[in-house]
């Protein structure tokens, strides 16, 4: 399998620090707000990464923090008059209802809290101070960037152009504009813990670092997070990790693109900012998972309402497979498989590969939805009622197979009622005897929304679903 390693700007074979085991670290929420569109490209794509290792036979250790003391957290708190627990306990709460409805909980995920670590951070940070790498002005602690070996090998910038302060907001007690804040002293208002350096808070981009190492070790396989995170944030997790312990931090470094809306950058001030919340008003958000994956993941991608519904669309399609199998589950009898059967499971080992193909390709799902819409159309073409029981049961069990891969297709099929179905045949037949064809036409479209297809054939009407 290739990775595209942003450090190297290059797809590389991935081999891990202990075989057939990965360790993941994803950048999670800051938990001040309903998590939106934008934040939930990474923890789709980086998921769906984490069950194809599963699928290949690895132990999967993946780790999603939730950044619970910050900025953002303490102006929320102050603005409605609680404590900031209670944000980051409310918001966490509520990321936790959507990730259930995007599938992200299927298999353990470690979810760290910041203030769970401020003992391991402290000790973190003093250990920087002891290697000289970060010092203290009036309770700050600050990271020394001279301190840090090829600061800018990921982001690929340039520390003099930081330190000249395009990039950096100048602040006199820091030794250098582009040192960072490892430990901020207390301000009035503000929660904090005791601390070599007095009371304070930890800065954000400690907080990652010593989560992942505490949690996974001092170098892990895996970094991921959106490409907004290369810097300063992942950059600087990287010099204090690296300056600390003397070896590398991650061996892969995974970011994926921005999304737009209407091909405009989603922004609170253009009126176009959609939270999970909102976009669940209209669509089931196993329909969003799927729009994530419909794209690689390094791409921009364009979120739209015409979009959304093209993908809802698509997943109908494979949902309808879905459902014709478990309908011909109940309704085939076992018997020998057939040449032409055989030659049906061959092309299904085809697809399997086809889908392994794309994802072994830097996890390109598209291509990888591409496949299962190929075996989607082979179950619609060449799998009916005169089908061995067998073969029914490997198309079904391989079309499951693949879309847990994608963490997809986990709705129960709704339960088709007969009766009714035969009750609206028969008024639609009366309808079309008294010629009232308005009538015969809003049945059949009726039926068509519950995905029933009616056929008129020498035998009569017959139905079946799509």
């Amino acid at each position: 399998m290739k990775l595209y390693n942003s450090l190297t700007r290059q797809k590389e074979e991935f081999v891990p620090i202990e075989e057939k085991v990965v360790k993941m670290y994803n950048c999670g929420p800051t938990v001040y707000n309903y998590i939106h569109v934008g934040n939930a490209r990474p923890l789709v794509v980086f998921d769906t990464l984490r069950r194809y290792f599963i699928y290949k036979g690895y132990e999967v250790k993946f780790v999603v923090n939730f950044t619970d003391i910050d900025d953002k957290i303490i102006n929320r708190a102050n603005e409605e008059g609680v404590d900031t627990t209670q944000i980051s306990n409310k918001y966490i709460e509520a990321f936790l209802e959507d990730a259930k409805a995007l599938n992200l909980y299927d298999y353990e995920t470690i979810n760290p809290r910041a203030t769970q670590y401020i003992q391991q951070i402290i000790d973190f940070v003093q250990g920087l101070v002891d290697k000289n790498a970060a010092y203290e002005v009036n309770g700050d602690v600050y990271f020394n960037i001279d301190a840090a070996k090829n600061y800018g090998k990921l982001s690929k910038k340039n520390l003099e152009d930081l330190i000249s302060g395009a990039r950096v907001n100048i602040n006199e007690q820091k030794h250098s504009p582009a040192d960072f804040a490892l430990w901020k002293a207390k301000k009035e208002g503000e929660p904090s813990w005791d601390s070599p350096w007095g009371p304070g808070r930890p800065g954000w981009h400690i907080e990652c670092s010593v989560m992942a190492k505490t949690l996974l070790g001092e170098t892990i396989d895996i970094h991921s997070g959106g490409v907004d995170l290369q810097f300063p944030h992942h950059e600087n997790e990287i010099a204090q990790s690296e300056t600390l312990h003397d070896k590398a931090f991650a061996n892969y470094w995974l970011h994926n693109g921005f999304i737009t809306v209407d091909e405009e950058k989603m922004s609170k001030s253009l009126g176009n900012f959609f939270t999970l919340k909102d976009v669940a008003k209209n669509y089931d958000l196993e329909v969003l998972r799927f729009f994530i994956l419909s794209s690689h993941y390094r791409q921009p991608l364009n979120f739209s309402d015409y979009v959304m519904g093209q993908v809802k669309a698509g997943l109908d399609r494979i949902y309808n497979a879905k459902y014709k199998l478990e309908d011909l589950e109940k309704k085939v009898v076992d018997k020998e498989v057939s040449l032409s059967e055989e030659e049906i499971e061959k092309q299904m080992g085809l697809r399997v590969r086809e889908f392994e193909t794309a994802m072994d390709d830097d996890l390109n799902t598209a291509d990888a939805i591409t496949a299962i819409y190929n075996f989607v159309k082979d179950i619609n073409t060449y799998i009916d009622d005169e089908s061995s029981l067998y073969i029914v049961k490997k198309a079904k069990e391989t079309l499951e197979t693949l879309t847990n891969v994608l963490g997809i297709l986990k709705r129960e099929m709704e339960t088709i009622d007969d009766e009714k179905i035969l009750s609206l045949i028969e008024e639609r037949e009366a309808a079309r005897k008294n010629k009232d064809y308005q009538r015969a036409d809003e049945i059949r479209d009726e039926l068509l929304k519950q995905n029933i297809q009616l056929e008129d054939t020498r035998e009569g009407v017959k139905y079946r679903r799509i």
